[in-house]
């Protein structure tokens, strides 16, 4: 995450978590630090995964004191050991007591999600199939998270609302169907904007090409169910399978031939990272 998306969209998001944690003042590490005193704390690793979150991390200690330095030996991406020394951070010990919960809570859920993401994004290599998310993510962590799942080797699917058309079940439910549904998608959208449909039957996918959808979604349809609609659709459009897909059917999923798998569970079910911040004393 590079420093201008970190300032226009995510110093507001860590500020407001900062603010949770600390409402007035942090009364423990003022109890015990009266004045600044310069120190370091080690970040270690205490479980195997994968790493994300490591500009988060530090710009929570930046925001309270931009003195505050956090030195890495590892980057976003890497494969990390349990026992690692990931890095270190020096500044004023106060700071550094205040701001240990918010940026561990950041580091530890974005490492859990790319780690998680990681593990079954390797199911589907060689397939030809991506792994997608959704927007089944945590109130104000979803660019937090969206980027965990990039970094784990997911990619994303629509930001948001108005990121791109998806029409689903209650969509096509208040137009009066899924032919009507594209139509005035199709009218509304900007030309740029792809149209999703989401189906659940086989009717429902010959509408969905006949009308001229860009994606087809297919949502908990069974495995012949699928492979069916996969041939019905002879790329006339992208597919994309979605609804309980977990790192046990995945691989199985991809053998349909779908262009893209969603998985909620890659930002909703993923364990967090244990990480642990360790080893604090003061230095000249």
């Amino acid at each position: 995450m590079n420093k201008i998306t970190m300032r226009l969209q995510a110093d507001h998001l860590i500020m407001e978590a900062l603010k949770e944690d600390i409402s007035s003042e942090d009364v423990s590490t003022n109890a015990v630090m009266k004045e600044k005193v310069q120190g370091e704390v080690d970040l270690i690793c205490k479980q195997d995964g994968v790493i994300a979150g490591l500009d988060v991390f530090a710009r929570v200690f930046e925001l309270l004191d931009g003195d505050t330095v956090s030195e890495f030996f590892c980057e976003d991406g890497d494969e990390v050991r349990s026992g690692q020394l990931l890095g270190k951070v020096k500044g004023d010990i106060r700071v550094l007591l205040s701001g240990e919960r918010v940026a561990l809570n950041y580091l530890q859920r974005m490492s859990g999600i790319a780690t998680y993401t990681h593990t079954v994004a390797c199911l589907l290599k060689g397939s030809g199939t991506k792994l997608l998310d959704t927007r089944k993510t945590t109130p104000n962590m979803r660019i937090f998270e969206k980027y965990a799942v990039r970094v784990g080797g997911g990619y994303n699917h629509r930001y948001n609302l108005s990121d791109g058309v998806l029409l689903k079940d209650n969509h096509i439910g208040a137009a009066g169907g899924v032919a009507q549904a594209v139509a005035m998608a199709k009218e509304y959208a900007p030309f740029v904007r792809k149209i999703e449909v989401e189906v659940e039957t086989l009717d429902m996918v010959r509408e969905a090409v006949d009308a001229g959808a860009d994606i087809i979604m297919l949502d908990n349809m069974s495995p012949e169910e699928m492979r069916e609609a996969v041939r019905i659709i002879g790329g006339r459009a992208m597919t994309e399978c979605s609804g309980n897909v977990t790192k046990e059917n995945i691989a199985k999923l991809a053998e349909l031939g779908v262009d893209y798998i969603s998985s909620g569970a890659l930002t909703h079910s993923a364990s967090i990272l244990d990480i642990s911040m360790k080893n604090l004393h003061a230095v000249e």
